[in-house]
């Protein structure tokens, strides 16, 4: 049972055990009702005490339940609470740690509730799309007030307990207990053991002086600040049912329909979606979790460029030491001196505290011999782009690192199995592929070559969790996920140009779908100068593979992007605006009558599905090679490094929305364009297959 059971004097003490934050699975609320019975029917209880075990009061329901029959068997969160309020003997909630979501709103049904300081409180169900479901926007404003208990279901975000308990008229907690919190808990119970009738938070009034203007203005507040996500303001409707139902019951009932309608909505299961993805990335099928790991107590990067100073500011805010090692004094002064100014940039922004800023300098080394690196446990290679570069690279340090030091490369796209070759130790070399600039981007891909040990990947794995990114496991295949879909999706923007685009307007439509930002400015920002090197390459590699040529001329016109404040767009010295050239669309055009073609009207929605369903294809086609293990992991990839809009889960759980069988009808579609690439919209096997079959990827 997931529910311990004890008496201690006069108090029945219910503890929830269910690791690792007391979720309320099917098996912990059971504990809770049957104890709560116990407890009524023992002469000699006088009073119950609810707390969880470890570090949770409880986080709320029991993610590995979603969806399943389990997260709806009675007793249901909602029958629970309405036990608890039944209760002949009152029932304190002991808080501590973590209360969140459906466990602040069992704490909500019991007569009393004390807590420890410190004490992280929230409604996090929007950040999923949903309202809370088991009276949570009924109960708080109740106990909390209003403005108060909107503020923090709107936002989903935690407050600490003892700032809630300095909110005027707050009746959320009886007691801040500083000290041991079960001694006062029990102490506070039996004060209270023979005080009738027992409080219910159900009986409050929700009251707020200037009710109509209040929601209007919170209304107008959440759409604009939300306007791709529905759950917030529903979460202003839910709340305004507490103040203006008629009955309790009635406000609950209103809460319960929005519930579940936020339930069917895309919104909510691509949240849903990418809650779990993220959770799901760090669950490799062949290595076990308690795979042991190495210790990594010291790193080395080698490069201190734009990426390399970017890596090793995500070591030095975790409080890992780092030596830098460069070629020439003036690069490594030069690598440093940005970390300074982007470390300062945040002091002067009050987002880094000066002492925080010099504890991470502290722990920073540089230097220029490969002497100085031999002891780091893992060394993350961060030089140019070049195969011969990274051979010399790799072989030095083959010959300098300690035994079972790890041996990281930040290719982007370049072989990880011939990268490891380079050295008599391939199993300790792994792809950790950063995304610019590194310091800031959530997404580590992480590179699986054919014979990284399965104890290296478990480490990098949790490094990558320790300094705070989304890591991703790819196999190894050239451009790995994220870099391999996005081309596909680059060369379908190209042959847009060429059939009567401008960059402007594809730029435009995508961005209206969602997207951070679209494939043109996404070049500029780039470098446009780095596909025209891969797709020289490709040139040589796969001669038949077709693009568009405007991209070429662009950077023949050495139009290269931000950095040359050209590209397919102008730009203003220290600025970032993007600038529709008439020098890039007069070239198009020209482009395009050398050609023969006659320029089309294009509508948004060709452009979306054109760019998003080439990302899909390609997709399918990773997993089917296993480069990726599940398609949450591509979606993961999309969301967390690429802008893919959040609220659409992901170019594969995007697709699942349309139906599959549409996305291939459309595919047939274009496979029809003379201007396209047929062979490419031909559907991937597995595409094909989940398609006929009416199933989805996810």
């Amino acid at each position: 049972m997931a529910a311990s059971y004890e008496v201690r004097g006069n108090v029945a003490v219910i503890t929830m055990n269910n690791p690792p934050v007391n979720g309320l699975g099917y098996d912990t609320r059971r504990g809770i009702a049957e104890g709560v019975d116990r407890a009524n029917a023992d002469a000699a209880v006088k009073a119950i005490v609810i707390t969880g075990a470890g570090k949770a009061f409880s986080g709320g329901a029991d993610i590995r339940e979603f969806g399943s029959p389990k997260a709806l068997a009675e007793p249901n969160l909602l029958s629970l609470i309405l036990q608890l309020e039944g209760s002949a003997k009152p029932i304190v909630a002991a808080i501590h740690s973590v209360c969140m979501g459906g466990g602040l709103e069992l704490s909500l049904g019991c007569h009393y509730r004390v807590a420890a300081p410190g004490t992280q409180v929230a409604l996090p169900e929007v950040k999923l799309g949903l309202v809370p479901g088991a009276g949570g926007t009924q109960r708080l404003p109740r106990v909390l007030g209003v403005e108060n208990a909107l503020n923090m279901i709107v936002s989903g975000e935690p407050v600490k307990s003892e700032m809630l308990a300095m909110a005027p008229g707050q009746k959320l907690f009886d007691k801040i207990v500083d000290g041991d919190l079960m001694a006062g808990a029990l102490a506070f119970a039996a004060e209270i053991a023979d005080k009738r009738p027992l409080p219910l938070v159900r009986n409050l009034k929700a009251t707020h002086p200037d009710a109509d203007a209040y929601f209007a203005f919170a209304r107008n507040t959440v759409k604009a600040m939300a306007k791709n996500f529905p759950a917030p303001a529903r979460c202003v409707d839910c709340v305004e049912a507490a103040v203006k139902s008629a009955k309790f019951d009635d406000g609950m009932r209103f809460e319960r329909d929005t519930f579940l309608a936020l339930m069917m909505t895309p919104e909510s299961k691509a949240l849903r979606h990418a809650f779990l993805g993220e959770r799901a990335a760090s669950k490799i099928p062949d290595v076990p979790e308690d795979t042991p790991q190495r210790k990594i107590e010291k790193v080395a990067v080698i490069g201190a460029g734009t990426m390399g100073g970017g890596i090793s500011m995500n070591f030095l805010n975790a409080g890992i030491p780092v030596t830098i090692l460069e070629m020439k004094q003036d690069a490594l002064d030069r690598g440093v001196g940005v970390m300074r100014k982007n470390y300062e940039a945040q002091v002067k922004k009050g987002k880094l505290k000066q002492d925080k800023y010099d504890q991470r300098m502290a722990l920073l080394k540089t230097t220029l011999s490969y002497d100085d690196i031999k002891d780091a446990d893992m060394v993350i290679e961060a030089v140019f782009e070049e195969m011969g570069v990274k051979e010399k690279v790799f072989k030095t340090l083959d010959e300098v690192m300690k035994p079972g030091a790890i041996l990281a490369s930040n290719t982007s796209t370049l072989d990880l199995n011939k990268i490891a070759a380079f050295t008599k130790r391939p199993q300790d070399v792994i792809g950790t592929h950063f995304f610019s600039p590194a310091n800031v981007m959530k997404l580590l891909e992480v590179v699986r070559g054919e014979k990284t040990a399965k104890d290296v990947l478990a480490t990098v794995m949790a490094v990558g969790k320790k300094i705070k990114k989304t890591a991703v496991v790819s196999g190894v295949c050239d451009g790995f996920i994220g870099n391999r879909m996005i081309e596909q999706y680059s060369r379908q923007a190209g042959f847009l140009l060429d059939e009567g685009c401008t960059p402007a307007q594809v730029d435009k439509a995508i961005e209206k779908f969602g997207f951070a930002m679209g494939p043109f400015r996404m070049g500029d920002l780039a470098g446009n100068d780095i596909g025209w090197a891969i797709r020289k390459r490709r040139a040589v590699e796969y001669p038949d593979l077709k693009y568009s040529k405007t991209a070429d001329l662009l950077c023949e016109m050495g139009r290269y992007g931000q950095k040359t404040q050209a590209g397919w767009y102008d730009y203003v010295a220290g600025k970032r605006d993007a600038i529709p050239s008439p020098v890039v669309v007069e070239m198009i055009e020209k482009h395009r009558a050398s050609l023969g073609i006659t320029l089309r009207k294009i509508s948004d929605d060709e452009i979306v599905q054109r760019l998003v369903f080439a990302l899909v294809n390609e997709g399918a086609r990773i997993l089917e090679e296993g480069i990726a293990s599940k398609a949450s992991d591509i979606d993961m990839i999309y969301l967390t490094g690429y802008g893919f809009p959040v609220w659409r889960g992901g170019p594969m759980c995007y697709a699942d929305t349309v139906g599959l069988f549409n996305v291939v009808q459309a595919m047939k579609r274009f496979a029809q364009n003379p201007r396209d690439d047929a062979a490419f919209w031909q559907p991937a096997p597995l595409l094909a297959k989940l398609a006929a079959e009416g199933k989805s990827f996810t």
